[in-house]
């Protein structure tokens, strides 16, 4: 079985994080949301990988990964020129296919249990297709599925008026069937070929589309407060290590991952779950609180920090509480010592300030 990355797409409501480069390079608990998805590959024994690439930021996903060997698996790149659709994206993978079985995974969906089981029954049954649905509170933002005895009647893009409230989760199981039936697709109201819309061609003609329901942790990471729930459940679950150094007098307490080289200095106080990286200082009786994750080379200073995700290369100098945050790589942050307001930042772009407004 081969499978296949979706790495394209504008995120334009990530937006301005995404104006630089892909979402699904976007750091979830300092890993890149999309290398979830090709664990969740890799640990279901699918190394032979290919990469859909298109938008802004196609050269940073190639950088990072390479050809894909120090990941432990073998990975190509397939180029979408423009965004027409998850089929027409996979309709690309038609050469890399071949006669094989395969699965898909959107770049920005993470899912908490593994994708073996599935697999492996995919590859052991007659199914021309397989898919994994989950309950969420706004079905009208998916496509849905609609169930009747225990078996798919009909899928519907993004619905009006939902049917249901049973999410089609962007991990697909396929056959080199759905390309001939990725060809007679004509494009949806959002101008583009719909994977739900093949998948309801393969159930018009009678071929079997199984499901099987999610119940644990799964999250399409579409907006900054989708990002910051997956940041959480990831670091929920992740095994505490501590490989740095600390000074006394300094309080680090619960579910805690400290990073090679990096420094917590007299004063500062650390509560997991919080996971910081590589060669950090933290100084100044900074606070870094529960759901939080600083990336590597990072240096805070005074600051209160808690469930948001800062990014590798920043500098946060400020005696204020940031709560429910998202900050770019590569930011700078000082502030006057006397605003002491809680803040929540978005940030793309360097940013310094003395204002107190931001």
């Amino acid at each position: 079985m081969k499978g296949i990355i979706l790495h394209g797409g504008h995120g334009t409501r990530l937006r301005p994080l995404t104006h630089t480069g892909p979402k699904q390079l976007l750091p979830i608990a300092n890993k890149p949301m999309s290398e979830y998805c090709l664990d969740s590959l890799k640990n279901a024994g699918i190394i032979d990988i290919a990469i859909v690439v298109g938008g802004v930021g196609s050269n940073k996903v190639k950088e990072y990964y390479g050809d894909g060997k120090n990941f432990g698996v073998k990975l190509s790149y397939i180029t979408q020129d423009s965004p027409k659709g998850i089929a027409h994206a996979v309709r690309l993978c038609k050469d890399f296919v071949g006669s094989e079985k395969f699965v898909v995974f959107l770049g920005d969906n993470i899912i908490q249990k593994s994708i073996d089981e599935y697999a492996n029954n995919f590859i052991d049954s007659d199914d021309d297709a397989a898919i994994l649905l989950c309950k969420v509170d706004n079905p009208s933002q998916f496509g849905i599925a609609e169930i009747e005895d225990d078996k798919i009647i009909k899928l519907t893009e993004k619905p009006k008026n939902p049917p249901s409230n049973l999410a089609v989760t962007g991990i697909y199981f396929l056959t080199p069937l759905i390309f001939d039936l990725i060809d007679k697709l004509k494009p949806s109201w959002r101008n583009e070929l719909e994977i739900v819309d093949a998948l309801q061609m393969l159930l018009d003609i009678n071929h079997n589309v199984r499901y099987y329901m999610i119940t644990d942790f799964w999250k399409d990471t579409g907006t900054p407060e989708d990002i910051l729930q997956a940041n959480t459940t990831i670091l929920e679950n992740m095994q505490p290590y501590f490989h740095g150094t600390k000074e006394d007098n300094t309080t680090i307490e619960g579910n805690v991952m400290i990073g090679q080289g990096t420094i917590i200095k007299k004063g500062c106080k650390i509560i997991g779950p919080t996971i910081i990286g590589k060669n950090c200082i933290i100084a100044n009786g900074a606070y870094v609180g529960s759901n939080s994750s600083i990336g590597d080379n990072s240096n805070l200073s005074h600051c209160n920090v808690k469930s948001s995700i800062i990014m590798s290369n920043c500098e946060i100098n400020c005696d204020t509480k940031i709560k429910n945050s998202i900050i770019a790589s590569n930011s700078h942050i000082s502030m006057k010592s006397s605003d002491h307001d809680e803040k929540v930042f978005l940030l793309c772009l360097l940013y310094t300030s003395d204002a107190a407004d931001e």
